[in-house]
């Protein structure tokens, strides 16, 4: 399946990035959602490995299309945005119960030892960009390789994560 995949990204990666660049108009946002695309295309695969996928570049499509107007709607629904110490007195605490703790530490754990196993451009890639919201010209940047080069390391950090936590069958 990882062979399959690396060829459909880099068949169609740029082709998604462009078509969600030309409905958003934002170029960070286009390469997280086409990423976001292929994550969805893996973890779909997974679920039903049995079942051909006859056109996977118009599936891909459909994936950011749907992404595209998930992205939207939550912009909608979002509306304008209220600081957490004005809402304060309206939330309720969410804090998850004891199971859902010991759960999220296992997580935690699996990842933390899944970004121990990343070559370090890769794990660098994938942290400035998902936790300090670098886009990948920045990265690029920093790091003193393409965009395209930032684009691959965050894809092979993202596929590596997801076996180890168990999401995708890390057989291949």
């Amino acid at each position: 399946m990882a062979d399959d995949l690396d060829r459909l990204f880099r068949l169609y990666h740029r082709e998604l990035r462009q078509l969600a660049y030309r409905r958003l108009g934002d170029p960070e946002t286009a390469a997280d959602l086409a990423q976001d695309a292929f994550v969805r295309y893996a973890g779909l695969i997974r679920k039903q490995p049995r079942q051909a996928i006859a056109n996977p570049q118009y599936f891909l499509w459909r994936i950011l299309r749907n992404l595209i107007i998930d992205l939207r709607r939550g912009q909608a629904r979002r509306g304008e945005q209220t600081s957490l110490e004005e809402a304060k007195s309206e939330l309720y605490d969410q804090r998850p119960g004891p199971e859902r703790l010991l759960e999220l530490r296992q997580q935690l754990q699996l990842l933390h030892r899944a970004f121990e196993e990343l070559p370090p451009a890769c794990r660098d890639a994938l942290l400035l960009n998902r936790v300090e919201g670098l886009s990948h010209a920045a990265i690029a940047e920093r790091l003193g390789v393409s965009p395209s080069m930032v684009c691959k390391y965050i894809m092979r950090a993202l596929r590596h994560c997801i076996r180890r936590l168990g999401l995708v069958d890390g057989a291949n």
